[in-house]
């Protein structure tokens, strides 16, 4: 899902900006530029299907019904249902507790509710397989005890570590939706002898299910896509067989299997296109407690508690005692942590983020100023990538690169464009709500002193626009930084960044070396999601 949220259209003359109409030269460069972009983006797509072409409908077919593609859709479909269902049990319950109860620290447990989404579910599912899984730190020390844990791995295990780092989806939509909702009707119906529930089922579910859907199915969208929790807890599902087939040179069997991967994932995507599309106004709410829990009140905050004690003080606690304890014995097997692994994502990050700001120039600044369906289009065309995969659009570059550009192939330019691909609609979004915010009397004013459209552009809008520019190019830093599937399978060989690193210890079971880069990326995510609320700020 990218960040764009659309803004209201403004009238036409508001959005041409004097010379830059479409119908002019400059007019007709930028949308070029922009359906250049957008070409490029889609080109994954084609070089995907251009491989499946080679296949042939009939060993397709076969690969697509054989036994292990059905198995991988099941576990799949079964993994999306179980996290969906626990994120929205989880989810539904925090945002209720926070925004309709009298619960003492509510605002300290919104917090907490929503800081998960620091946590990369790879980091979350690592943590927990390091001290709760077969060869754990907490199963070896209970051993001699006789206490056996239940094993986490298989399903249970990625159930339970995306349920657990993903639930704020559905937390925050559904406390928007709560928020927007006006009490009184819910007094109105317990005033009916109506109880809690009842009023709640009634009244209140019917009116914020539409949130509630549409965290459940970014919900639906993340574990469809996640690559590192599932390969951590050994779970047959799309992106794990995919990455073993793609080592073992199974590139047939992953193309079939990456296809079905994507055609999932257009059916959620396009349901949440139909849910976001349904929302309502938001009406005038009453932010007073409607609930007042009486002798419950402390005890209540025990469900934020726990919650925060499992997404947060858990995978936290395990990386900084495996941060403590780590020293020379885990630096055996040539796999001791170097400070430059840190400076190569640092670099291919940086590089990442100046290039998707060029890239998504043109087309923010085209959907910001045109009204055409061209513009419309070029923008929409930006948002496949980041709805696809990282795992499938890391085997569309690997069919691209030892096919057509052999030269390009583990080479950082080809990773880079991996990374516009997949991050550019995080640049689109925060600039083009920029530039719908640039008044176009200020250009027109600029044109009238005798600048050109470049002129106008270099002196008033791009100085206005620069605070969107800023924070999305910020945005793809950090999930750039914390990027796994495209990164694990284009990465130069030789190149060893942070995610690259963490993935080659905890294969080994060095868990200690993986600590401190791992508490790194936990705390660039934290900057991300301060970067996030920076830029919504901005463009209010």
């Amino acid at each position: 899902m990218g960040t764009d949220e659309d803004a209201p259209a403004a009238a036409p003359v508001a959005r041409s900006e004097g010379g830059s109409d479409a119908a002019t030269i400059p007019g007709r460069l930028l949308a070029a530029a922009a359906v250049a972009v957008a070409a490029a983006v889609l080109s994954p797509v084609l070089w995907l299907l251009a491989r499946a072409a080679e296949i042939g409908a009939a060993d397709a077919v076969a690969l697509a019904a054989s036994a292990v593609a059905v198995r991988v859709l099941t576990n799949s479909l079964v993994l999306v249902a179980v996290v969906t269902a626990g994120a929205i049990a989880i989810g539904v319950t925090l945002a209720v507790l926070t925004v309709q109860t009298d619960l003492p620290l509510a605002r300290l447990w919104t917090v907490t509710a929503a800081l998960p989404l620091v946590v990369p579910s790879y980091i979350g599912a690592f943590a927990y397989f390091s001290a709760f899984g077969p060869r754990g730190e907490l199963a070896d020390l209970l051993a001699p005890l006789g206490v056996a844990i239940p094993t986490i791995r298989g399903l249970p295990g990625t159930a339970l570590v995306l349920t657990l780092f993903v639930y704020p989806y559905v937390f925050l939509t559904t406390r928007a939706a709560l928020l927007s909702f006006d009490a009184t009707q819910l007094e109105a119906a317990r005033t009916l002898d109506h109880g809690y529930r009842a009023a709640f089922r009634r009244v209140v579910l019917p009116q914020i299910a539409p949130g509630v859907l549409s965290g459940a199915l970014l919900v639906a969208l993340y574990t469809l896509s996640d690559f590192g929790t599932p390969a951590i807890m050994q779970y047959d599902v799309f992106t794990r067989v995919i990455y073993v087939e793609l080592g073992a040179f199974g590139q047939a069997r992953a193309t079939v299997l990456a296809l079905e991967l994507l055609a999932v994932t257009a059916v959620v995507l396009a349901l949440e296109s139909r849910v976001g599309g349904s929302r309502g106004h938001a009406a005038a709410a009453s932010r007073d407690a409607v609930v007042e829990l009486g002798v419950y009140r402390w005890p209540a905050t025990a469900v934020p508690a726990l919650v925060a004690t499992f997404t947060l003080v858990v995978p936290v606690g395990v990386l900084g005692v495996w941060l403590l304890r780590s020293g020379p014995a885990y630096a055996g097997g040539g796999i001791a942590f170097e400070w430059a692994y840190g400076w190569n994502s640092v670099l291919v990050s940086v590089a990442a983020a100046a290039a998707t700001v060029v890239v998504a120039l043109p087309v923010a600044y085209y959907a910001g100023r045109s009204d055409s369906t061209v513009a419309g289009l070029a923008e929409r065309s930006t948002y496949v990538g980041y709805a696809m995969p990282g795992i499938v659009l890391g085997l569309a570059l690997v069919f691209f690169g030892t096919r057509y550009a052999p030269g390009l192939y583990r080479t950082l330019p080809l990773l880079v464009f991996a990374y516009v691909v997949r991050f550019l609609p995080q640049a689109v979004g925060t600039t083009r709500s920029s530039v719908l915010g640039v008044d176009a009397d200020l250009v027109g004013a600029a044109r009238v002193l005798g600048e050109g459209p470049g002129g106008a552009f270099r002196r008033v809008t791009l100085p206005l626009i620069a605070p969107g520019v800023l924070a999305g190019a910020m945005l793809v830093f950090l999930t750039t930084m914390k990027e796994l599937p495209a990164t694990l399978i284009l990465h130069p060989t030789g190149f060893t960044t942070l995610v690259t690193y963490i993935w080659r210890v905890q294969e080994t079971g060095y868990y200690g070396r993986a600590a401190l880069p791992a508490l790194v990326l936990v705390a660039v995510s934290g900057l991300s999601m301060v970067v996030l609320l920076w830029a919504e700020g901005t463009d209010g």
